[in-house]
C-alpha cells in the first residue's frame, strides 16, 4: 500500500488529536472510569479502527484490507496480557482509581512513541537481511512455548531494577500528591509514586512489543499497515483495561490460545520461503485460537482450590492492598510506604 509523507501525518495528526480532546476535553478531570464510560469509549475506538480497515479495503483492496484486520486483532489479542501486568502494577502501588486513566494516557503516549521506533527499525532490518525473518520467527515460537508453560505467580515489583534506578537518580516521596509525577519541596525535586507507576508500564509495554510487532511482520511487510493496526490497538488499550480489569483472572485459559498464536505466527515466519499462509487462513486461525480460549475459560472455569491465597487485582473503583505480610495492628499505609522502599521524609503537601 503506497502511502506518501502526508498520509503518515494526516494519520499522525489525527491520533493526536484524539488524544488531545481524550485527555483535555473527556477527562480534563480526573475520576474513576466506570464500566459504562469504559464499554462506550471500547466501542468507539474499535469502530474507528473498523472504518479505517474499510477505508484501506477501498483503496488498496481485499488482500491488504485483511492484513489491516489480521494485524489489528493480533494486536488487541496479546494486548489483553499486557493488562494482567497492569493489574499487577496498580494493586502493588495501590494507584487510585482517579489517577489510573492519567497513568494510561501517557504510558499509550509513550508506547505509541516506542512503537514507531520499533516498527521503523524492524521494517528496515528486515528490508535489508532477509534472513531476521526466521530469527523473529524463532523468537516467537519460543516465546509461545514459555508462555503456555509460565507460572503465574507474584513479582516483588519493589525490586525491580527500573524501580531501584530510578530512586537512585530520583528520590521518591511516600505518598500521591494528586496526578503530579514530580514535586518541588523545599528547593527539591522529588518523584511520586505515579512516576514509578508509569515506568513500570511503559516497560511492560516495551517488554510486549519485542513479541507483537515481530508477530504482525508475520501478517504483513507494509510499515503502514503494521503502525496503524498497532497505534489502533494500544489506542483502545486504556478502555479495555477498565472493562477487563475486574474480570481479567477469569481468562485462565487465555494465555494458552496465546501461547499457540505466538508458536503459529512464528512457524509462519519460519516456512515463508517454502510456503506462504494466506492471511485470511491466519485470521480464521487467530478467530479461533482467542475465541475459543475465551470460551472455554468462561464455559469451563477451573476449580478453585481450597487452601490457595487470593491474587491480589486492582478493580477500577477501589483501591487494593499492596501484596505484603501484615501483623495485627499494622498500619497498612506504613506498610505500602516500606513496599515502595521510599527514602524520603517529605512532608504531605
Amino acid at each position: 500500500m503506497t502511502i506518501g509523507i502526508t498520509g503518515w501525518l494526516l494519520f499522525n495528526l489525527f491520533v493526536l488529536l484524539m488524544l488531545a480532546l481524550d485527555l483535555g476535553v473527556f477527562h480534563r478531570h480526573a475520576h474513576a472510569v466506570r464500566a459504562r464510560e469504559a464499554a462506550i469509549w471500547s466501542a468507539v475506538w474499535v469502530s474507528l479502527a473498523l472504518l479505517f480497515n474499510y477505508w484501506i479495503y477501498l483503496r488498496a483492496g481485499r488482500d491488504v484490507g485483511l492484513e489491516f484486520l489480521t494485524g489489528y486483532l493480533l494486536e488487541k489479542s496479546l494486548s489483553v496480557d499486557n493488562i494482567f501486568v497492569i493489574v499487577m502494577i496498580f494493586a502493588f502501588f495501590r494507584v487510585p482509581a482517579a489517577l489510573q486513566h492519567r497513568v494510561l494516557f501517557w504510558g499509550v503516549l509513550g508506547a505509541l512513541v516506542l512503537r514507531g521506533t520499533f516498527i521503523g527499525l524492524g521494517a528496515y532490518v528486515l528490508h535489508r537481511w532477509h534472513w531476521v525473518f526466521y530469527v523473529f520467527g524463532a523468537l516467537l515460537v519460543i516465546t509461545g512455548i514459555k508462555m503456555a508453560f509460565k507460572n503465574d505467580e507474584q513479582t516483588d515489583l519493589a525490586a525491580n531494577p527500573v524501580i531501584r534506578l530510578a530512586r537512585r537518580l530520583l528520590p521518591i516521596t511516600s505518598d500521591y500528591r494528586e496526578d503530579r509525577f514530580l514535586v518541588r519541596v523545599d528547593g527539591r525535586w522529588f518523584g511520586t509514586p505515579l512516576l514509578l507507576v508509569v515506568l513500570l508500564v511503559e516497560v511492560s509495554d516495551l517488554l510486549f512489543a519485542i513479541d507483537s510487532i515481530p508477530a504482525i511482520f508475520a501478517i504483513t511487510s507494509d510499515a503502514f499497515i503494521v503502525y496503524t493496526s498497532n497505534v489502533f490497538a494500544i489506542l483502545g488499550l486504556r478502555s479495555m483495561f477498565f472493562l477487563l480489569a475486574a474480570v481479567v483472572d477469569r481468562f485462565v485459559y487465555l494465555k494458552y490460545g496465546l501461547a499457540v498464536v505466538l508458536v503459529f505466527i512464528g512457524v509462519k515466519m519460519l516456512i515463508v520461503d517454502f510456503y506462504k499462509i494466506p492471511t485470511s487462513i491466519s485470521l480464521l486461525v487467530l478467530s479461533l485460537l482467542i475465541g475459543g480460549a475465551v470460551a472455554a475459560s468462561l464455559l469451563f472455569p477451573p476449580r478453585a482450590e481450597p487452601d490457595a491465597p487470593a491474587r491480589t487485582a486492582a478493580v477500577p473503583g477501589t483501591t487494593a492492598a499492596a501484596p505484603s505480610s501484615l501483623a495485627p495492628g499494622d498500619d497498612p499505609d506504613r506498610a505500602a510506604a516500606g513496599a515502595l522502599e521510599c527514602e524520603a521524609d517529605v512532608p504531605a503537601a
